[in-house]
């Protein structure tokens, strides 16, 4: 195999990587789409690829000899679904993060892509900015010693547009926002500590979205449209303060992570500005993001060397594409992994654990939270395994 030929299940907001794939004269190209929304599927013919096969049932598109990657862009509760019959139709499967909204789905899919022999690959793209691969390789070098502590705070302006106005809001179809929007932090916070969550805590409440409007209001139709303080008239646009809204908009999470390590989260959607603020801390010294001025501030403590006598301050730059170019990157290593094996920044295992933290402390959270352990089911890699009990 040459050129990957990839199908596409979903083509609604995520769909701008599509792009990325389809290079006609490069080692990929989408050949086929498969949504539910007929409009969607013209809007792929007529920005992406005009010949390619459409269809309303992604069955059908699963059951085509011209595809041998596919790409499930879907609502998170369709993941499981769509994976599964991915895999079982033999192909390769890229996924969206999060990989299910429960960590048994998780297990089901994994179960899955052991049996079928083909790759895996979780849409983790944080991985792929050059911020956190800065601060990745910082730590890794040691400069900071061992981390003890990590602080989250995750500024979700625009929190409304993005999660409150469709499907998001509904716990039916997400678990809650620590899925789909912190499992990006928590895979982050597992990544850069090279070490899992093991329990967790956490508190949270709908303090702003949601209400007493009927669920079937659409911003345009709203008479309160010219005064609503979170007013959508773009491409979501279900009334944020609709009833059927149950899904917390301010959330904090604390965590233990293997080797003793303390995180905390905090998630908050009703923010005026969009950030998120890392911050690591070592026996060494401290590393710590900030994503407005794109830069990363390393600060060390006293240690008999150089360390003592300078900070240091990295200038991120800026690179082409989607995501501060992480999007076209992780398309790139998804067609790497197929075609040549490569292995990406990324792991099935993961995207596993990533929703069973966030999982977690969803049940904390509407238990009053209480502490609860974070089960690893069976797939962790045995390299893995070792690397963790040394550590421990």
């Amino acid at each position: 195999m040459t050129q990957l030929r990839i199908g596409i299940i979903g083509i609604g907001l995520r769909s701008n990587i599509v792009k990325y794939w389809h290079q006609p004269e490069g080692n990929s190209v989408v050949v086929g789409a498969a949504d539910i929304s007929v409009k969607a599927l013209e809007q792929f013919k007529q920005e992406i690829n005009k010949e390619g096969f459409v269809t309303t049932d992604y069955r059908e598109l699963l059951t085509r000899e011209d595809i041998d990657a596919v790409a499930i862009l879907s609502p998170d509760y369709l993941h499981e679904e769509h994976a599964i019959a991915a895999l079982r139709a033999g192909k390769h499967v890229y996924c969206e993060k999060p990989l299910a909204i429960t960590p048994e789905g998780c297990d089901r899919i994994l179960e899955e892509w052991k049996l079928s022999g083909k790759h895996l690959m979780i849409g983790f793209n944080m991985r792929y900015m050059s911020m956190y691969q800065t601060m990745k390789e910082i730590i890794d070098s040691g400069v900071i010693g061992d981390i003890k502590a990590v602080w989250v705070r995750h500024f979700v302006g625009r929190g409304g547009y993005y999660y409150y106005h469709d499907w998001h809001g509904a716990s039916k179809n997400t678990t809650s926002l620590l899925l789909q929007k912190a499992s990006h932090d928590f895979d982050v916070i597992h990544w850069l500590t090279g070490q899992y969550a093991k329990k967790v805590s956490a508190f949270g409440s709908l303090d702003y979205f949601g209400g007493n409007k009927p669920n079937d209001l659409h911003c345009p139709d709203c008479e309160l449209k010219d005064t609503c303080p979170d007013v959508s008239l773009t491409t979501l646009t279900q009334c944020a303060f609709r009833e059927e809204i149950d899904v917390e908009d301010n959330n904090m999470v604390i965590m233990e992570l293997e080797g003793g390590i303390k995180a905390s989260y905090m998630q908050c959607h009703f923010t005026p500005e969009y950030s998120r603020n890392y911050t690591f801390i070592g026996t060494k010294g401290r590393i710590e993001n900030d994503d407005i001025n794109d830069k990363v501030y390393v600060k060390t403590r006293k240690s008999g060397t150089w360390h003592e006598m300078s900070d240091i301050v990295y200038e991120m730059k800026k690179r082409p594409g989607t995501h501060d170019g992480a999007d076209p990157r992780i398309c790139s290593d998804f067609v790497n992994l197929v075609l040549y094996n490569k292995e990406p920044l990324t792991t099935p295992f993961a995207g596993r654990m990533s929703v069973a933290v966030g999982c977690a402390a969803t049940e904390s959270i509407r238990s009053g939270g209480k502490v609860i352990k974070i089960d690893q089911g069976a797939h962790r890699p045995i390299e893995e395994v070792q690397h963790a009990k040394v550590n421990v």
